[in-house]
């Protein structure tokens, strides 16, 4: 089972503002009103004008991202901050090894991080990712963490989030499908039974 973020989280209000007249920022709906922008190599192109460039070493507390924020790039996020707060996420994960980072802007300049973490031996709490969530302002709620709370385990890619923007999903769909699941279940059980057809949850 692996897992890859990169991304930038922020009020949608705020990301749909900035966002608008780009051909290539597709924003992917969470929870409390926040939402996701998959930073790809074609969204950073059009942002400052030139090709992404990746670090070739592994990520670590000395250069925890694998994405390298150039000053262009830094430059929008930090613009977008002064609207209100703006993270940018990291992580990977591959059987069960990876890491994770996270950096904050508020008011045009770094108000938190960037922070790395391979160990996760922390409270979750202190966790690069569910750190920088709680600083830009998402609330405690019913999942284990920031991280769930949000819905960011929904999706495991990049292709993921923008397949999830692309159909205009919302974080809670999978909530949905599993309680028409469980109503369907429970109805079969009190109902005499009657034929219906497999393809309607996708089973070929």
């Amino acid at each position: 089972m692996s897992y890859q973020l990169r991304a930038i989280v922020a009020d949608v209000e705020l990301l749909a503002e900035q966002t608008a007249e780009l051909d290539h920022a597709v924003l992917a709906a969470l929870r409390q009103d926040f939402a996701l922008l998959p930073v790809t190599p074609q969204l950073v192109e059009e942002l400052t004008g030139a090709l992404p460039d990746f670090a070739v070493e592994e990520p670590g507390p000395q250069r925890p991202f694998h994405l390298v924020l150039s000053a262009a790039l830094i430059e929008v996020f930090a613009r977008w901050s002064r609207q209100g707060p703006v993270a940018y996420l990291e992580a990977e994960f591959s059987g069960g090894a990876g890491h994770q980072a996270a950096v904050v802007w508020l008011d045009g300049a770094v108000a938190w991080g960037p922070w790395f973490d391979a160990a996760l031996d922390r409270p979750r709490a202190e966790w690069p990712i569910n750190a920088a969530l709680v600083r830009i302002g998402v609330e405690p709620g019913r999942w284990i963490d920031p991280f769930a709370e949000l819905g960011l385990h929904l999706e495991g890619s990049t292709e993921g989030w923008l397949a999830h923007g692309r159909r205009r999903l919302s974080a809670d769909y999978w909530d949905e499908l599993a309680e028409e699941w469980e109503h369907r279940q429970n109805a079969a059980d009190q109902q005499p039974w009657r034929p219906e057809a497999v393809g309607d949850w996708g089973i070929s």
